[in-house]
């Protein structure tokens, strides 16, 4: 009987498919081309302005365009302030978390901890800004007194932490689950504990993925808008001191924005080159989360 030669007949879901993918990848480049290409070309009127240079912009720490001072660190500090405090906050309480779910929990346990923990992924962030100001604010006044502003950072770094905990979590336990059996069960056959293998054993392995969920967490964090609109402050000010307020990237272009700039002005070409920093920021960011997976990954994979 004539043996047929499957691997020369055409499948057409599978070439429909691999032209599909192929498509995406080619539609995913040409967008990050066009925001690129958007944001570059409206910065650059920003930049072409004759009161306006680049040292200026990256050496000075006041920004108020309308009387000529652009110091982007006013806005770029208060964004590293708030999204530390975020990562300081959500990377333990996510990691114990990603650890005790994978480790620990019976699948019973799992099966309930989990999707409550996500549930906080599903929550929309203006809700997490008034949280944060009229709940979390209140707490930390009764704390600090006459200390803290009514609008500071650490409420709104507090909050976004809370809010970036299920992305942190999720991922580092889907890392952890990752990790063959086999290395868990020769710990245990060298008379490891269950803690000394998790701690010494499946978290060294995992820290490839832990490392990328840690620098996601962070790029969510520094693009985080409406909590630290609604809770951190609506004035650029240049402190590292968290229980003042201050405003920012982020919250400054969706402040600016909502109000009436006309076309081309100071006002409105300094909104792309803020919104260029902080896509630059995003991209260092990225490159830093590729850069720790491709190192990590060759040690231990």
């Amino acid at each position: 009987m004539r043996q047929l030669d499957l691997s020369k007949r055409p499948r057409l879901g599978e070439s429909l498919i691999q032209s599909l993918l192929f498509l995406a990848g080619i539609l995913s480049i040409f967008i990050t081309l066009a925001i690129v290409y958007e944001l570059g070309k409206e910065a650059l009127l920003f930049f072409n302005d004759p009161d306006v240079t680049l040292g200026k912009f990256l050496g000075a720490t006041k920004w108020q365009p309308g009387i000529g001072q652009y110091g982007i660190w006013a806005l770029v500090s208060a964004t590293l302030v708030t999204s530390s405090i975020a990562i300081l906050i959500s990377l333990p309480l996510g990691l114990a978390s990603a650890v005790y779910l994978s480790e620990y929990a019976s699948p019973k346990a799992r099966s309930i901890l989990k999707p409550i923990l996500e549930i906080l992924a599903g929550i929309p962030t203006v809700v997490y800004g008034y949280f944060a100001l009229l709940f979390v604010t209140p707490i930390l006044k009764t704390i600090f007194g006459d200390g803290i502003q009514v609008y500071n950072m650490l409420s709104a770094g507090l909050v976004m932490g809370i809010m970036i905990l299920p992305l942190i979590s999720s991922m580092s336990e889907d890392a952890l689950s990752a990790v063959p059996r086999a290395l868990r069960e020769g710990a245990y056959a060298m008379g490891a504990t269950k803690f000394e293998t998790s701690a010494q054993v499946v978290l060294p392995a995992a820290l490839s993925g832990i490392g990328a969920a840690v620098i996601i967490g962070i790029s969510r964090a520094v693009g985080e808008t409406m909590i630290v609109a609604v809770a951190a402050g609506s004035g650029p000010n240049f402190s590292f001191n968290p229980l003042e307020a201050a405003e920012t990237m982020t919250g400054h272009i969706a402040r600016i924005s909502g109000g009436d700039l006309s076309y081309n002005s100071i006002d409105y070409t300094s909104l792309f080159a803020i919104a260029l920093m902080l896509f630059l920021v995003t991209l260092v960011l990225n490159l830093i989360s590729q850069w720790v997976v491709k190192r990590f990954r060759e040690q231990y994979e």
